[in-house]
């Protein structure tokens, strides 16, 4: 049986699927559930409604305690510690009485570019269109009627713990996606406040913009415990006891990113690469966000809306293909086949350009996207070069913005891998480290990078010794001990990237036409 007291539990909300990671008091999964779900166009929005929120999370949580009553024949009555994580940015706006006044604008959205210009100036920080101030910022320049009732507004996973724990607070670096934070004393920054709000205030609005926003909290921090309420909502069955004690939240991108050289890239629906600096930027670029790790220290993050939908959709195509000869193929078996049939290709894909754009792309400055598939006429067009490019195509755009950190010096020793595109050991992993121009390390849990990331936060709240940081803590009682791969970019491969990079660059020209 399971010391339940001693577990962590990690749940993200992902932009397809809410995951539950359970782990034991070595770190190692146990159990998991998740739930899959999807965003919605409503009226020019990409959203979630908040009744899909409590619903996947019921659901997601129900599989996870499933799991551990078939592996263990227990119920799942309480664990050492829960931790949340969710999609970074967007916008969650709520009244006095904890109605939500608008829908929830994600991430996808790019509807806040006269406002994220306006602040970038201002600031003289750039503040992307996903980011929580840009949101709210945008909605004053259009004089929206629901900011007369405003009095708090969130993230995702700042919505969630707060239903959970009725503690309006964020983990450091999911703040850091709703406004710049100051590394040296770990809150939002002072001075941008001030500009900010004397910005606001030209627009009419009265109350101070530090008032509105969730308290941030570091790594390791008491978050909370779950109440009865938030007991009921996770767990509608009452198996689950109220009284868990919670870590912080935190966004889906930054888990065990705290030493500097060091980075991650996660890759699902969108895909974002952060490195931890050592040094600040020269300048201020509209392609990088600055963040923060869980622990505060300052990153710099490549963010592309664009990654994996394309590719899914290829894959389900070919599923139908297979079904129409009468054969029933299993999705993830049929990722793997095709991944590894992928290797099979030419290191340039051949002549073969996907453009994976179903949304627009801030690294490449378009609003909108529209998947294209452009190939020569003296194409390779084989089934291994169309994988494989549609798989580099996942990583383009990253690279265009990682090559923005090498022209300002930026070193990275290493990358972690983690994410969907992951799972097949030993490809994307591959080609990832011809298009960074860096090792690529991806651990047996990459496929569930993100759930897992934020198990291991609620573990460091649950174990940590005093004093005891998290860049230790990982190191020496996670990492030290876990299985994984490494592996570096092969000359051929980094060659025939460029390469096909170059064929990207110019297959964009044509999006930008049809868009």
């Amino acid at each position: 049986m399971l010391d339940l007291r001693q577990c962590a539990l990690g749940i993200e909300f992902g932009s397809t699927r809410i995951k539950a990671v359970l782990v034991d008091g070595s770190h190692a999964p146990v159990a998991q559930g998740d739930f899959t779900w999807e965003n919605q166009l409503k009226d020019g929005v990409w959203t979630y409604p908040l009744e899909a929120v409590h619903t996947g999370l019921q659901h997601a949580y129900a599989a996870l305690a499933a799991d551990v009553q078939a592996k263990y024949g227990q119920p799942l009555t309480t664990v050492g510690c829960i931790g949340i994580s969710a999609m970074m940015h967007g916008y969650l706006a709520f009244d006095g009485a904890g109605r939500l006044l608008v829908p929830f604008r994600t991430w996808r959205n790019t509807m806040t570019g006269p406002a994220a210009a306006e602040l970038t100036e201002a600031l003289g920080f750039n503040i992307p269109q996903r980011w929580s101030i840009a949101h709210f910022y945008q909605a004053l320049l259009n004089e929206e009627g629901h900011l007369g009732e405003l009095a708090f507004f969130t993230t995702l996973a700042g919505y969630v713990h707060w239903r959970l724990t009725g503690q309006k607070v964020l983990g450091v670096g999911d703040a850091s996606g709703m406004f710049p934070i100051d590394s040296a004393t770990g809150g939002y920054d002072a001075e941008m406040l001030k500009t900010c709000s004397r910005l606001i205030a030209g627009h009419g609005f009265g109350r101070e913009l530090a008032e509105l926003l969730p308290a941030v909290l570091p790594a390791g921090a008491d978050a909370g415990v779950l109440t009865v309420e938030g007991a009921r909502l996770l767990d509608p069955t009452g198996t689950l006891q109220p009284g868990v004690p919670f870590c912080p939240p935190e966004g889906d991108a930054g888990t065990g990113m705290v030493a500097p050289r060091t980075g991650n890239v996660s890759a699902g629906t969108s895909i974002f690469a952060m490195v931890v600096l050592e040094k600040p930027l020269s300048k201020v670029y509209p392609e990088i966000d600055m963040v923060t790790t869980p622990s505060g220290e300052a990153v710099a993050m490549v963010h592309c809306n664009n990654c994996t939908s394309d590719l899914n959709a290829w894959v389900s195509l070919l599923a139908e293909s297979a079904a129409l000869c009468g054969v029933e193929v299993d999705k993830g078996t049929l990722f793997t086949k095709l991944f590894n049939a992928s290797l099979r290709g030419a290191p340039d894909c051949g002549g073969v350009t996907p453009v994976n754009y179903f949304s627009g792309e801030s690294v490449t400055h378009f609003d909108a996207g529209l998947p294209l598939l452009l190939r020569r006429p003296d194409a390779d067009f084989t089934l291994a070069n169309f994988m494989r490019a549609n798989i580099y195509s996942a990583f383009a755009t990253l690279a265009m913005g990682l090559e923005i950190l090498k022209n300002e010096d930026v070193a990275v020793d290493t990358l972690l891998g983690h994410g969907g595109l992951f799972k097949t050991p030993g490809v994307a992993q591959r080609y990832l480290a011809a298009a960074a121009g860096a090792p690529v390390t991806c651990m047996e849990t990459a496929g569930e990078g993100g759930p897992y990331g934020m198990a291991l936060l609620a573990a460091y709240r649950l174990h940590r010794a005093e004093g005891e940081t998290l860049a230790d803590y990982l190191k020496t009682r996670v990492f030290a001990g876990a299985r994984s791969t490494t592996v570096t970019p092969d000359a051929a491969d980094v060659a025939g990237f460029a390469s096909f990079l170059r064929e990207y660059e110019r297959a964009l020209k044509a999006e930008q036409a049809v868009v």
